[in-house]
């Protein structure tokens, strides 16, 4: 891997996606030789927004597979020119993983496999009945990886901070005078930048250290409840807000109320901002956590992230939990 000097040669899957285009740029950004792998373009399925992103992807030096996850022999040719593999796919297509388990296993070259998760640390997590039927499958993907005995990275990312900024607190909104506060609002939660979730997932890849390991993202700075960031907020942005709070009663009744699959959100919501389950286990000295293991990658804190939130408000972006 890295220790020789030389840097890997890093596939990624769903990099068109939310998180995927974050994951490109983070393994150029690092010196990697970076392919991507995506289906083929059609004038049907084709967005002007994907395009564009495939051009920016190539301008950058980025080598373009096209080819469909049921396409084995194509997978098993991409997959022998490179040496590790980055899923970001999105929820609908977790388990689409085995096929990509299933061609590492016949190429026989790849170093190291990261499957699509970046939130809850799986094999300690449990949520309501829709959520939870998210982290089995990423289990599934989980324990199909050891079975095929494929050399593992497993990233327990927590929260996409600007994700969950945009959600909870609307900066681009001027005009919102209101939060909606889950539960007490007081359950401590692990926020990640999302470039910052992709550098770390990079570095991690290509460290012999984080073999056959999970690594959870939980840098010091960015632990905070709801309450705490709604009150940052107001801080950095001078404006107040009127707090909603929505019991955990009635967040549970819409889960199990609520057609699918509108009943996943309510479920990941509940999990992260009332049960607190990104926080509900401590650290040991045998975990890894990324801002230990990195301590000279400077990440975006939470503080820094709502400066630059006064600065230049995100717009709202469409993006599935994870």
């Amino acid at each position: 891997m890295e220790l020789c000097g030389e840097k890997s040669k890093i596939l990624i899957f769903g990099g068109t996606g939310y998180l995927g285009q974050y994951m490109v740029k983070a393994s150029v950004s690092l010196g990697h030789p970076t392919y991507a792998y995506t289906r083929p373009l059609t004038p049907n399925s084709s967005s002007t927004s994907k395009l564009q992103l495939l051009k920016e992807f190539e301008s950058m030096g980025v080598t373009i597979f096209y080819g469909e996850l049921d396409d084995h022999e194509k997978l098993v040719s991409v997959l022998r020119q490179v040496e590790v593999v980055i899923s970001t796919l999105a929820v609908p297509q977790h388990l689409d993983q085995l096929k990509i388990i299933s061609a590492i296993k016949e190429a026989g070259t790849i170093k190291r496999f990261v499957p699509s998760e970046y939130g809850n640390e799986v094999d300690r997590s449990s949520a309501l009945p829709p959520f939870e039927a998210l982290l089995a499958n990423k289990r599934k993907i989980r324990r199909a990886a050891e079975a095929a005995g494929l050399s593992y990275t497993y990233v327990a990312g927590n929260s996409f901070l600007a994700y969950f900024v945009d959600y909870l607190l609307h900066p681009h909104d001027e005009n919102k005078n209101e939060v909606v506060v889950y539960g007490s609002g007081e359950a401590k939660v692990a926020f990640n930048y999302e470039g910052d979730v992709a550098a770390y997932t990079v570095k991690a890849a290509t460290d012999p250290r984080v073999a056959n390991r999970v690594i959870i993202y939980r840098p010091p700075n960015n632990i905070v409840t709801q309450l705490q960031l709604i009150s940052a907020w107001e801080k950095k942005s001078g404006r107040s807000f009127k707090r909603v709070h929505v019991p955990e009663e009635e967040v549970i009744k819409l889960s199990e109320t609520l057609p699918y699959p509108d009943n996943i959100p309510v479920a990941v919501l509940h999990n992260i901002f009332i049960k607190g389950d990104q926080m509900s286990y401590e650290l040991t000295e045998q975990d890894l956590e990324a801002s230990k293991l990195y301590p000279d990658y400077e990440y975006t804190t939470v503080d820094k992230y709502l400066d630059m939130c006064v600065v230049n408000p995100p717009q709202p972006k469409l993006a599935a939990f994870a």
